[in-house]
């Protein structure tokens, strides 16, 4: 019983976290925030190379911010109606967003689940975590558009067109406080899934009671308890196994940062990243920097890495585009292993 406890001390923080997260990006998007994100960067100048990694930016920035869930959700149609916008190839903006959002997860505490859970712990400030991680998460970043780009080269070529669309004017609205409130707790907060919580529930509930913009059904659809739920009870599960078998902790406690990157990225592509953090967040970590490393950028070997994943392709063939498995593993692996063996020398 006192192992089941710990793990659940231990793992209820990211899920209430990333729920809070959910609601502002919601409460964001209903504010029109990310196309308006889109119409700038279908408005840079130059050819279709100039707009993918200014579209790329963009992702990073909202997975870094408002978790790579909501990056996926709200950036994938984004990124392809840039792409659209101007008549650019869309291949690369399509995969390019679903790379980018686990490349970019390592950032802050609230960019990827697994961030928190491994860390929970030993709890840190956001700033200081951010601090540790800031080189490996923009190398992540650049090394992410290279190798999309260098994939993509011949499609870049072809000449696009002049920005058209809807001229969006930006507003300060509630989703854009929430945002920046949410970016301040999670920097100067060792835990701030509660306070963004209560702040996600109170922005939601403005708009529901308010606005009038929100209906109750969709509250519950943003806070998705059909695969949070889940995800909890897994994650508790595997924390409780982790804290009885001492197996992975052993394994691990003479490696170098690499080989815990790569174990922990292998381990995310057999049983997921959130288990597999779960697993190793039970146990005292030597390297647990290197370990998310791993855990955030391993998903990007292939689809069983992270639920993103998933949740993009559903995304990606609501909107008109058609991912395939076989083409998002053959690009996804060169970019997985490059970021994680430079991230891994950088934590």
């Amino acid at each position: 019983m006192t192992h089941l406890l710990q793990s659940l001390s231990h793992t209820w923080e990211p899920f209430v976290l990333i729920v809070g997260l959910l609601f502002i990006g919601h409460v964001a998007a209903q504010e029109r925030l990310f196309e308006k994100v889109g119409q700038e960067c279908a408005r840079v100048p130059g050819g279709s190379l100039s707009l993918f990694v200014m579209t790329m930016l963009a992702v990073a920035v909202v997975t870094a911010v408002l978790n790579l869930d909501t990056a996926v959700v709200f950036m994938t149609p984004v990124a392809l109606e840039a792409a659209r916008s101007r008549g650019a190839d869309e291949r690369a903006f399509l995969y390019g967003t679903i790379l980018m959002t686990n490349s970019a997860s390592l950032l802050l505490l609230g960019s990827n689940l697994t961030n928190m859970l491994v860390v929970a712990g030993q709890p840190m400030r956001g700033s200081v975590f951010a601090a540790h991680m800031v080189w490996a998460w923009m190398t992540s970043v650049l090394i992410t558009i290279f190798v999309v780009v260098l994939w993509c080269r011949h499609r870049f070529s072809a000449p696009v067109n002049g920005s058209r669309g809807d001229d969006l004017p930006w507003t300060l609205g509630l989703g854009i406080l929430g945002t920046v409130v949410a970016i301040v707790l999670m920097l100067v907060l060792s835990h701030p899934a509660l306070p963004i919580f209560i702040l996600g529930v109170l922005v939601e509930l403005y708009g529901l009671l308010i606005k009038h913009r929100v209906a109750l059904h969709d509250l519950i659809r943003v806070a998705s308890p059909n695969v949070v739920v889940p995800l909890f009870a897994v994650a508790v599960g595997v924390g409780w196994l982790s804290r009885v078998w001492s197996a992975p902790s052993h394994v691990l406690a003479h490696s170098s940062t690499l080989v815990s990157a790569l174990a922990a990225a292998l381990a995310s592509i057999l049983i997921n990243n959130l288990p597999a953090a779960s697993l190793f967040a039970g146990q005292h970590m030597v390297h647990p920097f290197a370990l998310l490393v791993g855990l955030d950028l391993g998903p990007n070997l292939f689809v069983t890495g992270a639920m993103s994943t998933m949740l993009w392709f559903r995304i990606a063939r609501e909107h008109g585009a058609t991912p395939r498995l076989g083409t998002l593993t053959s690009v996804g692996v060169p970019v997985a292993l490059a970021t994680i063996v430079v991230a891994s020398l950088l934590v």
